[in-house]
């Protein structure tokens, strides 16, 4: 081994050791470590529960963008094969992210994030693509290396490669599934109302009655619960909530299945055919969290929000607290509250973060005036349809449909430039069947974005987006045209 060779490898290695060095700074920094006496399992997962904005998810993925690369870098000098490259990649990665993840626990500062781990993960693998756009040589030296370019692959092994990309984007299309369910609600947040947990985002308002289910009701059972709302009780065991404020004091729930509201503050002395009246100095909270309903409508990522109210003051801000299960400011399952004369929603999902803010749910001029509205709200399927007062009334907003131009490109880069790689790499292996070639380029390109659109429509009943089908055709295309162009570079110059 010459010195140059030696020197490259040590200046590979040095690269990966800072690459760790400014992750460690970047994500624990300023080490103030606060170890308790004891440690206590449940406490320690749900220091885990939490989920990151947009930003960090950006952030997260371009911090370890550059361990990958130097990692990459120093893997290939050992002439390791590209599949367990790769892997090993993806580990390493997913290994210092889970470091630093627990690390964080002993941080006052800093909230451990699950997320965060996949979005590392997939940082890391984007620095391994990067390493193989920079320096194309050592991805044909791989493939050169599993023997693919010494002989004509049989069809029936290219055509497993082939499945087994198809396999992968299946994958992850089904793990897009899963950003519009509510599996990661926080059990230990209580039921408020007029308020939030904190006392800093006041209602003025009056609430009569609140009933709230398991699943989505039926256009049917909307009907003739704004009709009735006493109908709702006929919802049998899915009905997880029934309080309605009579009276100054005891609100029980009527179905038993969670605690009683206690007033915070002082208790209100007005209670009109409106219902309790509350404000900054009067609201309700349950006496211990909501558990068994955050914990029931979780797993059935379905619910109905059934509620009659009336504002005191037709133009609030904050938003206005009017309904919310959360833990302050910034930590919510779901709440409905006032900003202006508006409604807003906001439902905490892996894509709209535990504030529930990173998509906007607003209806304007629903408060114009002080008289009661009722209420209905259902969720499911990443669709949430509100009702005012009468079922011909209603908004309807699917989750998926909202989400910013900005954040859609980053998941659709996220998702489709690894599915570009791949496809790259598949047909290189494939390059001496010019017919069979093209033919694999071609289904390679179409095929990942019709099937997460398909999942995706089947899945939340969003509409065809032929937008989101060329985006996702565009990052495969754009991916593989790069390194194909490269691949050719490479071999024109030798």
């Amino acid at each position: 081994m010459n010195r140059y060779n030696i020197s490259l490898q040590v200046f590979n290695l040095l690269s990966f050791i800072f690459s760790i060095l400014v992750v460690l700074l970047a994500t624990l920094y300023p080490f103030n470590f606060s170890v308790p006496n004891e440690f206590f399992l449940p406490e320690l997962f749900a220091s885990f529960n939490n989920t990151s904005y947009f930003q960090d998810q950006v952030n997260n993925v371009l911090l370890f963008i550059p361990l990958g690369f130097s990692f990459t870098s120093l893997l290939q000098r050992f002439r390791i094969k590209l599949l367990l490259q790769i892997l090993l990649v993806i580990l390493v990665g997913a290994g210092l992210s889970l470091t630093v993840e627990f690390l964080q626990i002993f941080l006052p500062s800093r909230m451990p994030t699950p997320a965060d781990i996949m979005n590392n993960s997939v940082g890391g693998f984007f620095g391994f693509v990067c390493f193989y756009l920079w320096n194309i040589q050592s991805l044909n030296n791989t493939i050169n290396c599993l023997g693919f370019s010494k002989s004509r692959r049989p069809i029936k092994q290219i055509t497993v490669f082939f499945l087994v990309y198809i396999f992968l984007t299946v994958l992850i299309s089904l793990f897009w599934q899963s950003t519009t369910n509510l599996s990661n609600w926080d059990v230990n947040y209580p039921l408020i109302i007029g308020n939030e947990r904190t006392g800093n985002r006041p209602w003025e308002g009056y609430v009569s009655e609140v009933y709230i289910a398991d699943r989505a009701i039926s256009i049917n059972e909307v009907a003739q619960g704004l009709t009735d709302s006493s109908y709702l009780n006929k919802l049998g065991d899915s009905l997880l909530a029934n309080y309605q404020f009579k009276g100054k004091c005891c609100y029980q729930d009527k179905t038993g299945k969670l605690s009683e509201l206690l007033w915070q503050g002082k208790p209100s002395d007005r209670t009109e055919d409106k219902g309790v009246f509350l404000d900054s100095s009067h609201w309700l909270q349950t006496a211990t969290p909501v558990t068994s309903l955050s914990e029931r409508i979780s797993k059935t990522s379905e619910f109905t929000l059934s509620t009659i109210i009336a504002t005191a003051n037709i133009n609030q801000i904050g938003p206005a607290r009017i309904l919310s299960v959360s833990g302050d400011s910034q930590r919510r399952n779901w709440t409905l509250s006032q900003q202006g004369n508006g409604l807003d929603f906001r439902l905490r999902t892996p894509i709209t973060g535990e504030n529930g803010t990173e998509l906007k749910l607003n209806i304007p001029n629903i408060f114009i005036d002080t008289n009661p509205h009722h209420i209905v709200i259902t969720y499911s399927r990443a669709t949430i349809l509100i009702y005012v007062d009468k079922l011909q009334n209603y908004y309807s907003f699917n989750l998926l449909e909202l989400i910013p131009k900005k954040q859609k490109l980053f998941y659709y880069a996220l998702t489709f430039i690894p599915l570009g790689t791949a496809l790259a790499i598949l047909t290189l292996l494939a390059e001496r069947r010019l017919q069979f070639s093209k033919l694999l380029v071609f289904g390679g390109i179409l095929i990942p974005s019709l099937i997460l659109e398909g999942i995706l429509i089947s899945d939340s009943g969003k509409h065809l987006s032929v937008k989101n089908l060329l985006i996702g055709i565009g990052f495969t295309a754009g991916t593989l045209l790069i390194l194909r162009v490269r691949a050719a570079q490479f071999k024109r110059s030798i």
